[in-house]
């Protein structure tokens, strides 16, 4: 119904953000990392929504990108998950890190966001594990800083590309070394990665 939003932002809150787009402003519903990267009031603003229809409430969520509005998207289909805990689960996380977590089968990632329990963060990886494309991962790999940036750090490259020579995937190599002390030496981090995928 609607895709995108462009146009002046009336307003930044805790939670939401209000654009004006024909004379009408929508009130969004969004994460802390879509409104710590929203221009300042006044200035021309784009979010990527969505809107969620339950009973008589229509609610509108905002994002500051396509990536961000797929991942919720993706999250709000977990029983159990609906669109308030998934912009919490997206306001502590990236979505790289919400497709590393997953292909690492890593829970604990999950229970750090608010509201978030072992048993809900269980759920994501069980229902979310086959949809996460090995390109998913590989962006999460390039882009994000927090878990594995292999275009930057040589250890945690060399490691990765001796994994793949072992016959590992690249979603297996990236997950076993989600995590890991990117500052050790580069034997260390195959070691690590070979234990957590044997155990696995």
């Amino acid at each position: 119904m609607l895709y995108r939003l462009r146009g002046p932002l009336l307003l930044k809150e805790p939670g939401a953000a209000v654009v004006e787009c024909g004379g009408v402003g929508y009130r969004c519903l969004t994460t802390s990392t879509t409104l710590a990267g929203l221009p300042a009031v006044g200035e021309e603003a784009i979010l990527y929504t969505h809107l969620a229809i339950r009973d008589n409430d229509l609610d509108l969520f905002g994002f500051g990108d396509g990536r961000e509005l797929a991942c919720f998207k993706m999250l709000i289909t977990v029983s159990g998950i609906g669109p308030k805990m998934g912009l919490s689960i997206l306001s502590t996380l990236s979505p790289d890190k919400v497709a590393l977590a997953i292909a690492a089968g890593d829970a604990k990632v999950f229970t750090s966001c608010p509201g978030v329990g072992k048993k809900t963060a269980e759920r994501i990886l069980l229902e979310l594990r086959d949809k996460i494309t090995n390109e998913d991962l590989s962006g999460a790999v390039r882009q994000d800083s927090g878990m594995l940036t292999l275009s930057q750090n040589e250890h945690l490259n060399e490691a990765i590309n001796a994994l793949m020579v072992l016959g590992y995937s690249r979603v297996e190599a990236a997950a076993a070394l989600a995590g890991k002390d990117e500052n050790l030496p580069v034997e260390e981090l195959i070691r690590q990665a070979l234990r957590a995928l044997a155990v696995n």
